[in-house]
């Protein structure tokens, strides 16, 4: 089997774990940690299909620098729409 099949059959079985991961979460009484935890687990998948299947890890340090600077671009929408939501109704006028 040559190394990148197996890579690749590497990578598939730990998503597949993840997804096992995420679904036990979901039906595990965690509280307010149950969005943290699936937050961290589809941020883990969505690492191993960037580096992995995206080929991240033969990129040069410019790609890399793009690609996070695209997630970090996208955290601060998210932050700034949740600041958005949760001031709604606080300052009337």
């Amino acid at each position: 089997m040559p190394r990148e099949t197996g890579q690749f059959l590497l990578v598939w079985a730990a998503l597949l774990a993840l997804l096992a991961l995420t679904v036990a979460t979901s039906f595990a009484p965690l509280g307010l940690l149950k969005p943290a935890i699936a937050l961290l687990i589809a941020a883990a998948k969505a690492a191993l299909i960037l580096w992995v299947f995206m080929h991240l890890r033969e990129q040069g340090w410019l790609a890399r620098l793009v690609a996070i600077a695209a997630v970090a671009w996208i955290a601060l929408l998210a932050i700034m729409t949740q600041t958005d939501l949760a001031t709604r109704g606080l300052f009337p006028g």
